[in-house]
């Protein structure tokens, strides 16, 4: 009987009694802990806000649907990308070619697709980066008040814990370390612009044949693993939440 990657992965997990890494449950986001987290979340969100503007039931509104869209498309994000290590750990399988997808990038242009599933009035989702061109090198979105720069924002890790968002004050971060990446939200809205349609298991950037990351739509993209398993997900999610875009 032959034994896939994956399962193999999952087998040591158990194993070594981790499974709390494991990408979380379709039921994760509903518990009662992350309920209240969702709910801290929306509250912080609208303190971006100027006071006149937070108590507007559309603001409030987009708020709550920023904050929940963000823990469930975190725990929906690790799901497809089938990641069975969290933060650097798997950055180790990845990098070693036993896993294809789940550098903290990867997760940064996924939460970057789910929150731009609909227009914004009173936020806007932006890219940051730790370390940028080091070693430790981290990415992440963030949401900010329409208008408002950075660091005047919080910080959105769906990485650093495998699903489980890690939520965090850009005014309490290292100036030194983090800065705001602008250049990659313009890339990323030449493929997600507000409203988009592609469902969650879209990947806009592959790793090619020769190893290099390029666009999605470059055609020796499709010779390569990644492609075929985009398309591969792209299917069975079809199976898996028909007619809806996203496994959440």
């Amino acid at each position: 009987m032959k034994i896939s990657l994956r399962q193999l992965l999952a087998s040591v997990m158990v194993a070594v009694g981790v499974t709390s890494c494991y990408p979380p449950p379709v039921q994760y986001p509903y518990t009662e802990m992350v309920v209240s987290r969702r709910i801290q979340l929306k509250d912080n969100l609208l303190a971006l806000l100027p006071p006149e503007e937070q108590v507007q039931p559309a603001a409030r509104e987009e708020a709550t649907w920023l904050a929940d869209t963000a823990y469930k498309a975190a725990a929906g994000i690790a799901r497809v990308n089938g990641s069975y290590f969290p933060g650097w750990a798997g950055n180790a399988f990845i990098n070693s070619r036993l896993q294809d997808r789940g550098l903290c990038w990867h997760y940064q242009h996924d939460m970057f697709r789910e929150l731009r599933r609909r227009p914004l009035n009173y936020f806007r989702i932006g890219c940051c980066v730790r370390d940028g061109g080091k070693a430790s090198e981290h990415n992440c979105v963030y949401v900010a008040a329409k208008g408002a720069e950075w660091p005047e924002a919080w910080v959105l890790d769906a990485w650093m814990w495998n699903g489980r968002l890690k939520v965090d004050d850009a005014r309490k971060l290292s100036r030194k370390r983090w800065a705001d990446l602008p250049s990659i939200c313009r890339i990323q809205s030449v493929y997600y612009q507000e409203g988009h349609q592609w469902p969650i298991e879209h990947w806009s950037v592959l790793r090619g044949p020769d190893n290099d990351y390029e666009s999605y739509w470059l055609p020796e993209m499709r010779r390569s693993s990644q492609y075929r398993r985009m398309y591969d997900n792209v299917e069975k999610g079809k199976l898996e939440h028909p007619g809806r875009l996203t496994n959440y």
